[in-house]
């Protein structure tokens, strides 16, 4: 059988900025030609970064896209690239669609290109637009309807893009046309335990394509998605051959023995789920035969370790990527402002990392000596400004108490932490977690401030529970643990008048996060809730909290999503909204 090496380019885009992207690609063409490659490919949307949402309905940026792209290919032949078969996701227009009813302006695609020979020899559109989820692309893309089969030394190599290997259409076209590998770029984000489902779905498509399937994936952090990578290659018989590291770029190099291309074709105007097949022949002789090189699949992170390399991810991306070079957040002493800042010196480092402890006259010894030991452990700067003479002004200009008085307490932390932000150009995070976030537990202008959220999409007993194994972690490790035990174990409070506990407004967090867990993640009714066997009178508290905390919720910071229904992507219901859950 013909040999083939392919190169899986998981790599980290930057939305928008082409030239960037274009360098990349061109970069991993190189090393995989000084490997012996034959054919790259490159993840869904490459060259200009993905999702790109509205942006791909501009005139100029699908103007600028084509352009690259045709650039791209001569630029790779001139650097001696040109017989390498490169695979790289662009913003295509839909040829000879007009504006119209239910079609995007200006008729982008999200498209592939075939580069070989300085020219773009192929191009692909994506067929089935992901519409569900985080998903929005039935508004940003005009769908394809053909796939290509490009023959490489002799072995038909099939195209699909990311959401079409969900669907039967692209393996059914492939098994027609005898295609001996099918290829799939992908710009799939992360949620927790989804690389079982990928790997899962790939030797399904398999099995029924009848062939090899390799599924290139992006890294990186976009906004509230993290790309997780986890490339793979399976064969024929849906058996992994090869797997890359996760959150890490990589060229997984692969080497295949595939059958040799056959003179089987679909006939003209035959089509296959819906898919007209397309053939182009690049090159019909088989690479001379040589050694392989074995590849093993990389080792997988446990579940912990995968959301906690998520949220750093997230953070260090959206930092880097919007040009910040430091972060500030109040220090409370409190686990999810000490877990975030963990995050943050993993993420960015220590010497980019800056708390504010805001001490209260409420404030206990143990918020102020546990922030300290947290600055200890990582090595951040920690300054202290007191705010009790600032609300002795306050309350001097106005008189407030209970509630008010609480939150005037957290708006004035957040009045220092944003002057210190304008000051000195600190991208300041805002803390709170998913729990706190579901029932409206912030305030306002107070400690939901900030540009980002690194934690917001993480219920309060996976705080802990993360907490426990970045400490772990940095044992088996023989460094410090970076938590102190005391921020973990001790109750949470947002210490804004004596003796305060989260419970005084909350149920424990155990019995919350399992009712939010059954209401919010998988959307039942309070009925169904209930019938779960959980206490009505607990669910309708819950619920109630949950209803009345949108407007809240649309005003918190972006913040990676993990789960499977984070709020604001995925989850969106209206602000002004009388329907309520009844039991």
């Amino acid at each position: 059988m013909p040999q083939l090496r392919l190169a899986l380019a998981q790599v980290d885009t930057h939305v928008g900025n082409l030239d960037a992207n274009a360098d990349l690609v061109v970069a991993q063409c190189r090393v995989a030609a000084e490997q012996g490659v034959q054919l790259i490919v490159f993840p869904e949307m490459t060259l200009t970064g993905y999702p790109i949402e509205d942006l791909a309905m501009r005139a100029s940026v699908i103007e600028a896209s084509r352009t690259c792209a045709e650039r791209l290919a001569a630029r790779l032949a001139d650097e001696g690239l040109g017989e390498l078969v490169a695979v790289v996701g662009f913003l295509d227009r839909a040829p000879g669609v007009e504006d119209g009813f239910g079609i995007p302006k200006n008729a982008p695609q999200n498209a592939v290109a075939v580069m070989h020979g300085g020219r773009i020899v192929a191009r692909q559109a994506k067929i089935h637009l992901w519409n569900y989820g985080v998903g929005d692309e039935m508004r940003n893309f005009v769908p394809g309807d053909t796939i290509n089969v490009v023959q490489v030394h002799g072995v038909d190599v099939a195209l699909a893009i990311c959401e079409d290997l969900w669907r039967d259409g692209p393996s059914a076209a492939a098994k027609a046309a005898d295609a001996a590998l099918l290829v799939v770029p992908n710009g799939s984000p992360y949620e927790a335990n989804k690389d079982d489902v990928r790997l899962d779905l790939c030797a399904t498509r398999a099995v029924a394509g009848e062939c090899a399937l390799a599924y290139v994936n992006l890294v990186g952090g976009q906004d509230e998605l993290v790309f997780d990578g986890d490339s793979l290659v399976v064969d024929a018989n849906g058996a992994l051959q090869a797997r890359s590291q996760q959150f890490v770029e990589e060229l997984l190099v692969v080497d295949l023995d595939l059958p040799a291309a056959t003179p089987t074709m679909p006939g003209t105007g035959e089509r296959f789920g819906g898919l007209a097949i397309k053939r182009t022949v690049i090159s019909t002789e088989p690479v001379p035969s040589y050694e392989p090189r074995t590849t093993t699949p990389g080792d997988r992170l446990d579940d912990l370790e995968e959301i906690y390399t998520a949220l750093v991810t997230g953070l260090r991306d959206y930092v880097r990527k919007n040009g910040f070079s430091s972060v500030l957040m109040g220090l409370s002493g409190g686990i999810d402002s000490t877990l975030t800042a963990a995050i943050a010196v993993d993420a960015l480092g220590a010497d980019k990392v800056f708390g504010v402890s805001n001490p209260s006259e409420w404030s206990t010894e143990h918020s102020r000596t546990d922030a300290a030991e947290l600055a200890r452990r990582t090595g951040l700067t920690l300054d202290t400004v007191a705010i009790a003479g600032i609300k002795d002004a306050y309350d001097d200009a106005i008189k407030v108490d209970g509630v008010a008085e609480e939150n005037l307490q957290a708006r004035i932390r957040a009045v220092i932490w944003m002057a210190l932000s304008n000051q000195h150009g600190h991208l300041v995070l805002a803390c709170g977690n998913k729990s706190e976030l579901a029932t409206g537990y912030s305030t306002i202008y107070g400690d939901a401030v900030g540009g980002y959220a690194p934690i917001k999409d993480v219920p309060k007993t996976l705080v802990w529970e993360l907490s426990r194994w970045r400490n772990a972690a940095a044992e088996r490790r023989g460094e410090t643990p970076p938590i102190p035990e005391n921020a973990i174990n001790k109750p949470p409070s947002a210490e804004l008048r004596p003796g305060q506990l989260d419970t005084d407004s909350l149920p424990p967090y155990e019995e919350l996060d399992a009712v939010l867990d059954a209401y919010v993640e998988r959307d039942l009714g309070s009925a169904a809730v209930i019938a779960e066997g959980f206490d009505a009178e607990l669910v309708e508290r819950i619920v109630t909290l949950v209803d009345r905390a949108e407007y809240k919720r649309r005003q918190y910071p972006p913040g990676p999503k993990i789960s499977k229904r984070n709020f604001g992507r995925d989850r969106r219901v209206p602000m002004t909204n009388a329907w309520r859950e009844h039991l």
